[in-house]
């Protein structure tokens, strides 16, 4: 019996973990098969306070880890199957370990970037390819991007990366976009956004020091054009990560997890969700953990109401 158990180590699960560790809580921490999260497949980070200097992404999810260990949090790498909420203590099937029993639950699971799936791309996540304008429009300063997407996020980022870059192309692969009309009216008064729509993108071609452009597919011609650009922003959303959840915790369309307003609350008492599971806004790595800050204290704050009411039984 654990009184806390975390599902995911992003930055959102690692906070929780240190808050709850030193509340002398010990709690478990599950590892899914990319520990520390997306963090993990950045280079440099430079927007995480306290790094004058800026940190490498796998570096600082292993420090997080390290103060969590250093309070007394348990680790333990596994896959989790299935979640009963229907009474508690909650319990967690997990493929690896077998059953775990919980008196409180804080999900971090966080939110899988989607990519386009093309030859090249993975090959230079880091390298030019990136998910992220906030993280890494930085470091195209007077550079030629590309922006893939037609949807409000899209646009969005495409307007953001123009601080930054000497030319922003944005490709859709239809001739009409998905985004507001407000925000396609910001994007075309956009000097610096240059479009190419009706495009499929086919490959993201680079070189040893990193991405030169992407290849794509005029879809009235079909004939084969090469972009140019020293880095490919893929803008086509987010898979929450919660599947496992089987629709047992209240979530919106597209998946992801409900809190309440100021809480990390769910719709289920003692089970708490912070970070990019429940984030459809900010997603940055700042906002994740002070989310799990935020689920740890409320855990520990119910594990306490447990207590007392059992003391005035």
């Amino acid at each position: 019996m654990y009184k806390s158990i975390i599902v995911g180590t992003g930055p959102a699960g690692l906070t929780a973990a240190i808050y709850l560790a030193r509340a002398n809580m010990s709690p478990l921490i599950i590892e899914g098969p990319q520990p520390g999260g997306q963090l993990t497949t950045t280079t440099e980070v430079e927007n995480f306070p306290g790094f004058a200097e800026g940190i490498m992404g796998p570096e600082l999810m292993d420090n997080m880890r390290k103060q969590a260990e250093r309070f007394g949090a348990e680790f333990r790498t596994g896959w989790v199957n299935s979640v009963d909420t229907s009474s508690r203590p909650f319990k967690l099937e997990v493929d690896g370990i077998g059953e775990l029993v919980t008196e409180t639950l804080i999900i971090s699971t966080g939110a899988t970037a989607k990519y386009l799936g093309i030859p090249g791309e993975q090959d230079n996540v880091g390298r030019g390819v990136s998910t992220c304008a906030t993280c890494d429009g930085f470091f195209f300063r007077n550079k030629e991007i590309i922006v893939v997407g037609g949807g409000d996020s899209a646009l969005e980022e495409a307007n953001f990366l123009t601080r930054f870059a000497s030319k922003v192309t944005l490709v859709h692969r239809r001739e009409e976009l998905r985004a507001s009309k407000i925000m396609q009216d910001r994007a075309r008064g956009n000097e610096k956004i240059e479009w190419a729509l009706d495009r499929t993108p086919l490959e993201v071609v680079a070189s040893e020091q990193g991405v030169t452009g992407l290849k794509v597919r005029n879809n009235a011609t079909g004939e084969e054009e090469l972009i140019e650009a020293s880095g490919v922003f893929v803008a086509i959303g987010h898979h929450p990560n919660t599947g496992f959840l089987n629709g047992q915790i209240t979530t919106d369309a597209n998946g992801y997890i409900v809190t309440t307003p100021g809480t990390s609350e769910t719709n289920i008492a003692g089970i708490f969700a912070c970070g990019d599971v429940q984030d459809t806004r900010y997603k940055q790595a700042i906002t994740a953990a002070g989310s799990g800050c935020m689920a740890a204290m409320d855990a520990e704050k119910f594990i306490e109401s447990l207590e007392h009411s059992s003391v005035a039984l």
